[in-house]
């Protein structure tokens, strides 16, 4: 049998030998090249089975490339990889006929197993609908493996209208990538609606929802269009499913199931053509289980599950949001600022129970109330030692946590027995080497179960496998 040729075009040398190797493991002849117009050449003489090709290239971007290749290959499958990890990447990756999007850095596993998917796929058409070009404004922020996942997530759902599903606590951004999936997606020219089910009195729902006819209920002195005909070609999203009433939940799982709904009075059925977004913060399958929401519409709305990570598990993108808000503080007439490393490094540790919304608000208190130009760590602490003294929700959904005891303690001891804090390399050290001991005599402790471990350290298990990872901790399981 002769083997699959990959074709891959990356300007990394390194890149280029790595992929080469790994995929020559697998049994595929693989040829290199460091810019696009040798790729086009091969590509336009009829070699390859695959295309991978990086995005930014000496001589060309990979993603003007992809819609000529399509155009005279459609059946070339083409994976992109770029270090440009953004939500804008991924949908214009997505809507010019990649058949997957892998941000850099890549698990070479990973990307060999979307080697063989793509190879074995049957022909996919590329979309008609290509992303306009130049640069956007984002409406999501932070290139952190979590939310690398989430593009891609989103990449893939754009051409579609299945219902999604969105849970995230509060502050985390649900609303935004609702709105990226219309804004993205085939329903972009319809309309956007939005409608909070918690900030609705419950006897209102249902008129809010579907319209009235007049004289359908005292008040109604005429007919009222509700979000479905308001939303009519376009996205509704339904926020805060979890306190929709019973009655409410009834009706929606008949416009789901038959794609028709009638006013509240009326008679007639009203044809719905429009994709439904939900989101909630809180547990369904708990309030399922209470008897409070309906298991079959859950099922009907949870096509395709989005979980929004809190800030806690996704620090790494704090700089990048700080600078973004930073920015939007300026463009409303504000005055410049930065903030400094140590601050910056005190953002990363703080918990955020309000999560990006909080981390949003102190950045738009920073740049509104201080005169500094460069916000220092003394700021910092101040805004969110008073911000606790205000009544912020202190509540987490997990308990203090590994790394925050930890800081505790250490704040405690410097704060007696030195001058001050510890700068950020003395700190980030010592944490270091009480963090590693600590998580592997717990892992030993639960027998090298995961979630058992993070149970007891506080941690959320997503974070207590990043930092095995980070720390090089061996997990050995069956430990006795």
């Amino acid at each position: 049998m002769i083997p699959s040729t990959i074709l891959v075009a990356d300007d990394d040398r390194g890149i280029r030998t790595v992929l080469s190797q790994a995929l020559g493991r697998a049994g595929y002849e693989v040829r290199t090249t460091g810019n696009a117009a040798t790729l086009w050449r091969w590509v336009s003489d009829g070699e390859g089975d695959l295309v991978i090709t990086d995005v930014v290239m000496p001589d060309e971007n990979g993603l003007d490339l992809l819609p000529r290749i399509k155009k005279i290959r459609p059946d070339l499958r083409i994976i992109v990889m770029s270090a440009q990890n953004t939500l804008l990447t991924a949908v214009k990756a997505a809507q010019r006929g990649a058949f997957e999007y892998l941000p850099k850095p890549f698990d070479i596993r990973e990307l060999v197993g979307v080697v063989q998917r793509a190879l074995a796929a049957a022909k996919t058409p590329a979309s008609e609908d290509a992303a306009a070009d130049g640069e956007e404004e984002l409406p999501l922020i932070g290139r952190s493996p979590a939310m690398q996942e989430i593009y891609r997530t989103l990449a893939r759902l754009m051409g579609t209208d299945l219902s999604v599903m969105i849970t995230g606590e509060s502050g985390t951004g649900k609303e935004l990538v609702a709105r990226a999936l219309h804004d993205y997606g085939k329903r972009r020219n319809g309309p956007f609606v939005a409608i909070n089910m918690a900030a609705i009195p419950r006897e209102l729902i249902e008129s809010e929802l579907f319209g009235h006819e007049k004289g359908a209920f005292t008040g109604a002195t005429q007919r009222a269009s509700g979000r479905f005909e308001q939303a009519e070609g376009g996205t509704l999203f339904l926020d805060e499913i979890g306190d929709m009433p019973p009655e409410a939940q009834t009706r929606l799982l008949r416009v789901l199931q038959e794609g028709e709904y009638t006013t509240v009075g009326g008679r007639t059925p009203i044809k719905a053509n429009v994709r439904i977004v939900a989101a909630t913060h809180r547990d369904l399958t708990q309030l399922i289980r209470q008897g409070l929401f309906r298991e079959d519409l859950f099922y009907r709305l949870n096509v395709v599950p989005i979980r929004l990570p809190p800030l806690r598990e996704r620090t790494e993108d704090i700089p990048e949001l700080v600078r973004h808000f930073l920015s939007m503080a300026t463009s409303e007439g504000l005055p410049s600022k930065t903030i400094d490393s140590l601050a910056m490094e005190r953002l990363k540790r703080h918990r955020w129970p309000g999560n990006v919304r909080e981390l949003e608000n102190l950045v738009r208190r920073l740049a509104a109330l201080y005169s500094q130009e460069v916000i220092g760590i003394e700021v910092v602490e101040a805004e969110l030692s008073s911000a606790v003294a205000a009544g912020d929700p202190p509540a987490q959904p997990e308990s203090e946590g590994l790394s925050a005891t930890v800081e505790r303690h250490l704040r405690e001891y410097f704060a007696a027995h030195t001058d001050g804090l510890p700068t950020a390399g003395v700190y980030d050290r010592v944490l270091h080497e009480i963090e590693r001991p600590l998580i592997t005599l717990t892992l030993e402790a639960t027998r090298g179960n995961q979630i058992k471990a993070a149970q007891v350290l506080g941690l959320n298990r997503n974070t207590l496998r990043k930092k095995i990872k980070d720390l090089d901790i061996q997990v050995v399981r069956g430990l006795k």
